[in-house]
């Protein structure tokens, strides 16, 4: 495994972090299995874990709790998210007021189980949301121990451009894969004003690959009608990079998770899995980075 520092923050994080959220934190993934796929990703190096309070109707953050619970967690980044919250009947509710986020931060310190938040992050803000006060709580959460580094996710680029600006922000998380190269010069301009940039759904949510192909059980039922549902156009711009699952040196997710990699701006990749021998696959992209024709085939895929 290989480190990179998150911005300027002076934490260093594992180039790979794991995502605890959607199917890894449902009942219906046995628990045995999802805290065995935290603990195996920290003995093979990963160093940032990434949730939020609101994800997988609120089980997530508990059910990471339980992974963390006597394990050493000095050296891990446990990043969560504040501003939404499940709400009941698979409902997701805003609150992004100062309170509420500073709230939702003290009780996920709790939930967590640890002893500060690595990062605490806004969850979809808009950018009148990163107003003085809520700037001010953020810092206050610093201030107080809470958390070590505050920033957001959005998949807005003009909440992202608006972040970069903030001196308060510390980590933008961006949506950065092989179906989003008009990323890449918002997340330069993010690492050089010096803030830590997480790139969200690196696989692209395995839209590259035919629905079909995916289903092996309950999570990619659930994973291919979420698709069907919500990302039509990305599964129709993932037919143009159906090579990458026919290449003979490396599975598909590797030399995706190896395109996000690539990029220096980039702090870490994070990425979800629910099932071992996945999370060990991932786990090797840090290892193999991509040749120049497989870059020419991926830039030629995206500009078609």
């Amino acid at each position: 495994m290989r480190y990179r520092a998150l911005g300027r923050t002076g934490l260093t994080v594992s180039e790979l972090g794991f995502g605890c959220a959607s199917w890894w934190g449902k009942p219906a993934l046995e628990e045995k299995v999802a805290l065995g796929l935290v603990h195996e990703a920290i003995d093979r190096g990963v160093t940032l874990f990434d949730t939020g309070a609101s994800y997988s109707a609120g089980r997530a953050e508990p059910r990471l709790g339980r992974a963390l619970a006597g394990r050493d967690s000095t050296g891990l980044v446990i990043a969560t998210k504040a501003g939404t919250y499940h709400a009941g009947g698979g409902r997701i509710a805003r609150d992004m007021t100062p309170a509420a986020v500073v709230a939702s931060a003290e009780r996920s310190l709790k939930t967590l189980g640890v002893e500060a938040l690595g990062l605490l992050q806004l969850h979809g803000p808009s950018i009148g949301e990163l107003d003085e006060a809520m700037l001010r709580a953020l810092e206050g959460l610093k201030a107080r121990g809470v958390a070590r580094a505050v920033g957001l996710n959005s998949f807005d680029p003009a909440v992202i451009e608006h972040a970069v600006s903030l001196p308060q922000i510390d980590v933008v998380m961006v949506d950065y894969n092989v179906l989003r190269p008009e990323r890449e010069p918002l997340i330069a301009r993010a690492a050089a004003a010096g803030k830590g940039v997480l790139a969200g759904m690196p696989l692209a949510m395995g839209h590259t690959r035919p629905l079909l192909a995916r289903l092996r059980g309950p999570q990619d039922v659930w994973y291919a009608a979420r698709a069907l549902t919500r990302h039509r156009a990305e599964l129709a711009r993932g037919r143009r990079f159906r090579f990458l699952h026919h290449l003979p040196d490396r599975s598909g997710a590797q030399a995706a998770l190896g395109y996000v990699l690539a990029n220096p701006g980039v702090s870490a990749a994070v990425f979800g899995a629910t099932r071992p021998e996945h999370l060990r696959d991932n786990l090797r992209a840090g290892d193999m980075p991509l040749p120049a024709e497989l870059v020419a085939r991926i830039r030629a895929a995206q500009s078609g």
